[in-house]
């Protein structure tokens, strides 16, 4: 970290100087390439950052993204949304590049990273496990080497799919960032992410492949190529095992939460890189996470999805403005399950005067192991769902659900609003319960425990 917040190393390259902007608020943009660092001995990793801040102060802080490419930060930011709201309030832009480097010209760098990463196992080779954290720690220096535009304060970080996971490793490590916002990304270490032979066996005996997203680590999965390599699947076990500490949210919790991190998580319900929910709900029932029913890449969500959800927006202005939202945002709640007959009774908790408004559960019958092809494929049906009844003198919400004979168990979980409001504006946010998988004690139930 002394390297990675040393800014006489950035060999910056200033494309665009600093210049007014003008909009529906005026800013000072700043257009610059910095060099990340080497991958290996001689291969720079250089990446273009834009930096964003009022026009008439320093910005105290910023939201730092890394979903862009290098043409898109080559014209002037147009700030929109609650991007104007930041500014409005002292909150500076910073935006840079976390990208397959084959999307923006660079595929045979992006090839021979991981040709040398197959061969070596050293995570330094590997563009997902270094250089995409190290971007978006390397942006935090770059902005913060502006000291006549950035004062230090608070950092928050969003981003969706490798701009999700990218940050959620490079949190752990860099204390200069305070928030979190990830999307259809990694937050926990399942035994399929950690090459369990027990796990990896029930994995390809539901038709999963050692090849493609499902069944990654971090992302998508190196295993064949690994052992295509000359590498052993304990090779592949013990490399797993060394690095995990340094990656997942899950090992990290209370270092963060003892640094005050606020974070909240999108993994989908049937996303190829967020495969684990059955096996988180059980181990990390504490983390925030809203569960979009039917989400994932590429995929469009049920008919009744919550559509007017701003759980990002939110987020960033209760973050940045504490002061100014005189609520906070939902915590996770328990779930309890009970099976009468034919009947399942679901009851979910939040802590007293939480003000959550609604409730709404979902579920899906005999749902395939984590990871497995049917588990992506098959959907929540769109008879699935009900609005759960409030119990207000309990503090509860409640739901029965009627189980097919034919049934042997049930994946489900619960969504419920809370409006925030900040200025003029209202912000819906949502919140999920434990995703829970329930075992209804018949002889083909899956155990993802």
């Amino acid at each position: 970290m002394d390297a990675i917040r040393d800014p006489t190393t950035l060999e910056i390259e200033v494309t665009q100087a600093w210049q007014t902007v003008q909009g529906p608020i005026a800013t000072r943009q700043k257009l610059v390439t910095i060099n990340v660092g080497e991958i290996w001995p001689g291969q720079d990793y250089r990446v273009p950052v834009r930096m964003v801040v009022p026009a008439d102060r320093k910005a105290r802080g910023f939201h730092l993204t890394g979903g862009n490419t290098p043409r898109k930060l080559e014209r002037h930011a147009k700030p929109r949304g609650v991007e104007l709201d930041l500014l409005a309030g002292g909150i500076g832009l910073v935006m840079t590049v976390v990208q397959e480097p084959g999307s923006y010209g660079e595929a045979q760098l992006g090839g021979a990273s991981e040709a040398r990463f197959a061969k070596s196992l050293d995570p330094h080779h590997k563009i997902q496990y270094w250089a995409w954290p190290a971007t978006l720690m390397r942006a935090i220096t770059t902005a913060y080497a502006e000291t006549e535009h950035f004062e230090k304060g608070k950092i928050a970080v969003t981003g969706s799919s490798k701009n999700g996971a990218s940050p959620s490793m490079a949190i752990i490590h860099d204390q200069r960032m305070t928030a979190l916002h990830a999307t259809v990304s990694p937050i926990w270490d399942s035994p399929l992410r950690l090459c369990d032979q027990e796990a990896r066996d029930q994995h390809r005996a539901a038709g999963g492949q050692q090849r493609g997203f499902s069944g990654g680590h971090f992302g998508p999965n190196f295993n064949q190529r690994a052992l295509n390599a000359g590498h052993t699947w304990k090779d592949l076990q013990s490399f797993v095992a060394d690095i995990s500490d340094d990656v997942f949210i899950s090992r990290n919790l209370d270092a963060l939460r003892s640094r005050g991190v606020e974070m909240l998580f999108h993994p989908g319900t049937h996303d190829m890189v967020a495969y684990d929910l059955a096996w988180g709900g059980v181990h990390h029932p504490s983390i925030p996470i809203y569960l979009g029913a039917n989400s994932g890449h590429g995929k469009k969500g049920h008919p009744k999805t919550e559509r007017d959800q701003q759980n990002k927006a939110a987020l960033l202005l209760h973050h940045f403005f504490p002061d100014e939202m005189t609520e906070s945002m939902l915590s996770p709640p328990t779930i309890e399950t009970e099976l009468d007959e034919d009947i399942l009774k679901v009851t979910v908790q939040f802590a007293p005067h939480s003000g959550e408004e609604t409730g709404r559960i979902w579920w899906i019958n005999d749902r395939d192991p984590d990871g497995s092809p049917r588990y992506l494929k098959e959907l929540i049906p769109d008879e699935n769902t009900k609005e759960m009844v409030h119990h207000a003198e309990q503090g509860t919400w409640t739901a029965e659900i009627k189980i097919d004979p034919t049934t042997s168990r049930i994946d489900l979980f619960s969504n419920h609003r809370k409006t925030l409001q900040f200025r003029e504006g209202r912000y819906p946010t949502y919140l999920s319960s434990p995703y829970t998988r329930v075992d209804l004690g018949k002889s083909d139930a899956v155990d993802n425990r």
